[in-house]
């Protein structure tokens, strides 16, 4: 562990992106405290530049676009996170079954993520949005449902190597179970490439709401989500920039946040960078 903090820690822009995080958790969690608006709260100052009273400014209907950007990160995070969480459940498990078993049943399982594959992304998102809703948790069950497939490519592709390794016939020789080999044997052993791709991932998750959000598919007015303050903003450039802004850097460096960490994290538990 000591060795893992070491090399993470000479990774500045890993640090970096951890800190942010952080911070961006705090603002999450203390929001009724940061935030001297409410996220809904109007004034009577419409599309009002950054000030004193209004760190941000205002948007067209008088909102303080600073309280909507620090509720937005509850949001955000909210959804980034569990609908990762959803996407590594369904695609680990898919992933680890494929490759542990190989030969047809393989090539049916990944025949089967290559037709959802072959779906352009918003196509898909926007249709299974149509039958969940456009709340936040319909949003999470859309980016969980479709966010499973790349990881379990992932996965099946390390369970495949793993299965030939000598501590793998050794455990099917002593009898072991095959639910035992999977998750207490050969998954442990493919945790590192796991546990990447989910730190980036939830950036992802992040980025592809504010997508989904911006073309009206994720959660609808009044909530705080950035990809709808950016929709809703995105015809004021020109007079009030400052609504786009705000909310637009918002989504870019927590995406770029995670990226680094997971960078960091990768280079951290790769076994070829240790010396």
């Amino acid at each position: 562990m000591a060795a893992f903090l070491k090399r993470f820690a000479q990774n500045r822009l890993a640090v970096a992106g951890l800190v942010f995080l952080v911070l961006l958790v705090l603002v999450a969690i203390f929001a009724d405290f940061i935030a001297p608006y409410g996220p809904s709260e109007r004034s009577s100052e419409f599309r009002a530049p950054p000030s004193r009273d209004h760190w941000f400014g205002t948007d067209t209907i008088g909102m303080d676009v600073f309280s909507r950007v620090v509720y937005g990160a509850r949001v955000s995070l909210k959804i980034g996170i569990l609908a990762t969480i959803m996407a590594l459940a369904i695609g680990v498990t898919y992933g680890a079954v494929a490759g542990f078993f190989g030969g047809v049943v393989d090539t049916i399982m990944m025949r089967f993520t290559d037709v959802f594959l072959s779906i352009p992304y918003v196509i898909l998102a926007v249709a299974i949005a149509t039958v969940f809703g456009r709340s936040e948790n319909a949003l999470i069950l859309v980016l969980g449902s479709i966010g499973w497939l790349p990881i379990s490519r992932i996965v099946r592709a390390t369970f495949l190597s793993l299965r030939k390794l000598e501590y793998a016939e050794a455990a099917k020789a002593l009898g072991f179970g095959r639910a035992r080999m999977i998750f207490g044997h050969l998954l442990p052993n493919a945790a590192v490439p796991i546990i990447v791709y989910g730190t980036i991932a939830v950036g992802g998750v992040i980025l592809s709401e504010a997508a989904l959000s911006f073309i009206g598919v994720g959660p609808q007015y009044p909530t705080p989500a950035w990809g709808l303050m950016v929709n809703e903003a995105s015809g004021s450039l020109t007079n009030a920039a400052h609504t786009l802004f705000f909310p637009s850097f918002a989504i870019f460096f927590t995406v770029l946040a995670f990226v680094f960490v997971g960078d960091g994290l990768r280079d951290a538990l790769d076994p070829k960078m240790r010396v």
